[in-house]
C-alpha cells in the first residue's frame, strides 16, 4: 500500500496511452457527482468509455420530470454526458448548456436545459439507449452513457434511528433524495420493483470491458443501487474485466455519516456477498486505519492502492488529473485483461 505521489498531465497519460497502440475498455458505474467525478478522470486516460448510471432519482427536476411524464429520471445520466464533454470550446460550451438550470418562480424554474434534452429525445425515439447516444454525439462526448435499467426504480431503505424520538426502532425510508439525507443509520437498501431489468447495453459493456469502476459516490443512493439489478450483478461476476472500487473523500452527512472507510466495503459487501473486486482505490489522507482497510479489502478479494486524489483546496472532491494518475497506474500494475495489453 505505497502512496502514489506523481501528478501526471493529461497530455503525458494520453501519450503513453498512445505508445501502447491500444486502450482499455472501461465501463463506470454510479451516479450523481461521484461518477461525473470519475467521468472527469477516465475520459482522461482512454476513449473507449461507458457510464453505467443509477435511474433511481427522485427529487428536483429529475423527480418532477419522472412524475409527471413516466420518464427515467434524466439528471444522473445529463451529469454523466457532461462529465464527458471535452475540454475545448464546443465540448465545454455544451456541457455548460446542457447543465444550465432555468431561474424563475414559474414551472420551468430549477429544470436544466439537458433533462428536457433527454426526455424531448426519449418521446421522439421511443428508445432511452437511443436517446443517449444521440445527445452524446451532439455534445461530442468522449464515452457512451447508459441507465442501468429501462424502467424508473424507486429506493427503499431500512434505518434505525430515522424518528429521534424512536432511535431503536428500524423504519422504510422511501425515495433516493430523501434516503441520501436521512437522519438515523441506514441499515440496508433495496429497489422497487426489486428484480428489475438491466439495459442490456449495460450488460454487454460489463462483459466486454477490460476493467470495471465502481464509486465514488453516494454509497447507499448511488453505488450499491446498481448491485441489485440482478442481471447487472451477475454480469459482474462473470466479465473477466477486472473491478476498481474507488472510495469517497469523506463520509456522506446522512446516509453515511460516521462511516469509515472499512464501513463502507463492509455494508457493499453484505449487499452484494457474492461480489468479488480486485483493487481498492483510497485517498492516503483519508485512511486513518490502514491495516483495518486492507483487512476489509481482502475479504472482498482486493488489495489496496492509496493516492492523493483530492482536490489540493482541501474540499472533499476529487481532482480528475490526479484521479486519473491513479486510475492509469492501477490499470498498469494490477494486471491487463483485453486486446489493449
Amino acid at each position: 500500500m505505497k502512496p502514489y505521489r506523481r501528478r501526471a498531465s493529461t497530455l503525458s497519460v494520453r501519450r503513453t496511452l498512445r505508445r501502447r497502440g491500444a486502450q482499455p475498455k472501461v465501463v463506470a458505474l454510479g451516479g450523481g457527482m461521484g461518477l461525473s467525478a470519475s467521468l472527469a478522470a477516465l475520459r482522461r486516460i482512454t476513449g473507449d468509455l461507458t457510464a453505467v448510471v443509477t435511474v433511481a432519482d427522485d427529487g428536483g427536476s429529475s423527480g418532477r420530470l419522472r412524475e409527471e411524464l413516466g420518464v427515467l429520471p434524466p439528471g444522473d445520466l445529463r451529469k454523466a454526458l457532461a462529465a464527458l464533454c471535452g475540454d475545448d470550446d464546443w465540448g465545454q460550451t455544451w456541457a455548460r448548456v446542457i447543465q444550465h438550470r432555468f431561474q424563475s418562480k414559474g414551472e420551468m424554474g430549477g429544470h436544466a436545459v439537458g433533462n428536457l434534452l433527454i426526455v424531448a429525445l426519449w418521446e421522439q425515439l421511443g428508445d432511452p439507449v437511443q436517446a443517449l447516444d444521440l445527445v452524446g454525439r451532439l455534445l461530442g462526448a468522449q464515452g457512451r452513457v447508459l441507465p442501468m435499467s429501462a424502467v424508473p426504480l424507486e429506493l427503499q431503505a431500512l434505518v434505525r434511528g430515522h424518528d429521534p424520538e424512536r432511535p431503536d426502532d428500524v423504519d422504510t425510508v422511501r425515495g433516493q433524495a430523501t434516503v441520501a439525507l436521512t437522519p438515523g443509520e441506514v441499515q440496508s437498501v433495496h429497489l422497487v420493483p426489486n428484480d428489475p431489468p438491466a439495459v442490456p447495453e449495460a450488460v454487454a459493456a460489463v462483459l466486454d470491458a477490460d476493467w470495471v469502476v465502481l464509486g465514488p459516490g453516494s454509497w447507499f443512493s448511488s453505488v450499491i443501487p446498481h448491485l441489485l439489478v440482478p442481471e447487472l450483478l451477475d454480469a459482474l461476476a462473470e466479465t473477466k474485466a477486472r473491478k476498481v472500487l474507488s472510495l469517497n473523500l469523506a463520509p456522506q452527512p446522512g446516509e453515511t455519516e460516521g462511516f469509515s472507510p472499512q464501513r463502507h466495503l463492509e455494508v457493499l459487501g453484505r449487499h452484494a456477498p457474492k461480489l468479488a473486486l480486485d483493487v481498492v482505490l483510497a485517498d492516503e489522507a483519508a485512511v486513518p486505519d490502514r491495516e483495518s482497510l486492507a483487512d476489509a479489502a481482502k475479504r472482498l478479494g482486493a488489495a489496496v492502492e492509496l493516492a492523493p486524489v483530492a482536490r489540493p483546496d482541501g474540499s472533499a472532491k476529487h481532482d480528475p488529473e490526479l484521479l486519473a494518475a491513479a486510475y492509469d497506474r492501477i490499470f498498469r500494475m494490477h494486471g491487463r485483461i483485453g486486446p489493449w495489453r
